[in-house]
């Protein structure tokens, strides 16, 4: 259906290299990245914060149009995901994106909400990419 694009450079090697990432679409354009963007407070930004605003962006739409199949015509999805990056052996590995959704959805029944929302998780594809464990902490508002 589509193929997006996102690039990368990296001059200079190991930690005292610096990085650019820009996508395709022009919405990030040579944005800084690094060991220190990565494990420091520079700013910039870093491949796992890339990552969790994927993951965000992605299942948050899933849900927005799993609620409306169902019937809903209105409501708000807010997500956060937190993607862990962990130790592992010599190098590292993202180990887990847990997503924190909160939505406003008037007329809908919490059970119904989580199930949608559930769905949502399994079926976004980002969450199909990702090999690591994938939580989700629904909270529906009224």
């Amino acid at each position: 259906m589509t193929t997006n694009t996102g690039s990368a450079r990296y001059e200079g090697l190991g930690k005292s290299g610096k990085g650019h990432v820009s996508t395709g679409s022009g919405a990030l354009s040579e944005q800084p990245y690094g060991f220190s963007t990565r494990f420091e407070d520079e700013p910039g930004t870093n491949p796992e914060e890339l990552i969790a605003a994927a993951h965000a962006s992605c299942f948050t739409m899933a849900l927005s149009f799993a609620l409306a199949k169902e019937g809903f015509e209105d409501g708000t999805v807010e997500t956060q995901a937190k993607v862990k990056l962990e130790k592992d052996g010599d190098g590292f590995a993202v180990t887990r994106s847990d997503l924190v959704t909160n939505a406003k959805v008037p007329g809908i029944d919490d059970a119904v909400f989580h199930r949608i929302a559930n769905e949502a998780k399994s079926g976004c594809p980002i969450s199909k990419l990702l090999n690591a464990e994938i939580t989700l902490d629904a909270t529906l508002t009224s």
